[in-house]
């Protein structure tokens, strides 16, 4: 009998402005049109995707994109809320629980639990805990930096502060499925400036401490550049601007060799269009 491939989790994150959205979003159309089942995911509590994909809405449970790909809105206290039903199996139950004012406050006060959630919603296939996620990937579109590494630094940590019971081992199996490189991949966003390519190389480092697996880079907004030209001939401006160019190219240069001394870059052009649909179509094309 075939083995049945293993779920594909990949999650984008960078610095914000980069344009992990769109490069999560061309990854996701990517992996949809190879045939594919894909679900692309944004985190948090308002879609970016609904305008920029002209999506009439973008709710938890997905809204069909293409063919072979929907999107959805994960939070934390939605995920959380699904997962209770799912346990709880009965409704009034699950009203007794949470609709109940005291614990409602509690829940929001408690430390990494939007963050368990949220993880657990992400690795609940692999795990087989939770509503069927019947997807051949997942693309996140997760946080930035600071926030995306506390996401992945919450199981860990609750799986220490909570050595038995189901939290515990429910923390341990979300850390399981984070750290294996057969399920998971990570890909850092950034573009060639000084910033971004700090943040950058400082958020994979990150991702490498907490999670023991080396992130795909990906630099964005990669221009194209003019061979030197003759300039015995040419204005005074037309010289400003060739210089302008040559010293914008070398650092170019020098940030993708910053990245590039990690391991290998993906390499994504600057895309002049302000057509959400169209910038996901040209990144695509880029994609290897």
């Amino acid at each position: 009998m075939n083995s049945i491939p293993k779920q594909e989790i990949i999650f984008v994150t960078g610095k914000g402005g980069v344009g992990k959205s769109a490069v999560a979003a061309a990854l996701a159309k990517k992996k949809a049109e190879s045939g594919r089942k894909t679900l692309l995911v944004e985190l948090g509590f308002q879609s970016f995707y609904q305008d920029f994909l002209k999506l009439s809405k973008v709710e938890y449970h997905g809204t069909p994109w293409i063919q072979n790909c929907d999107v959805a809105l994960w939070s934390g206290p939605e995920a959380l809320k699904e997962y209770a039903r799912h346990l709880l199996k009965v409704e009034a139950l699950y009203k007794i629980f949470f609709e109940n004012p005291i614990t409602r406050n509690l829940l929001q006060v408690a430390p990494a639990l939007p963050e368990i959630a949220v993880t657990g919603k992400i690795t609940s296939h692999p795990r087989k805990v939770g509503p069927p996620l019947p997807y051949d990937t997942l693309v996140i579109d997760a946080f930035a930096t600071g926030h995306f590494l506390a996401l992945l630094k919450a199981p860990r940590g609750m799986a220490e502060a909570i050595r038995f019971g189901p939290m515990g081992e429910q923390s341990r199996s979300i850390q399981k499925i984070l750290t294996d490189p057969e399920h998971c991949q990570y890909f850092v966003v950034s573009f060639p400036e000084e910033l971004p390519v700090q943040e950058g190389l400082e958020l994979g480092k990150g991702i490498e401490d907490i999670i023991g697996i080396k992130p795909k880079h990906v630099m964005n907004k990669v221009e194209k550049f003019p061979e030197e030209l003759d300039t015995s001939s040419v204005s005074l401006e037309l010289k400003t601007f060739q210089t302008y160019l040559k010293v914008k190219s070398e650092k170019q240069k020098t940030f993708l060799e910053m990245l590039r001394a990690q391991g290998s870059v993906i390499e994504l052009p600057q895309v002049f269009e302000t057509e959400g649909l169209k910038v996901v179509d040209q990144l695509k094309e880029a994609l290897p």
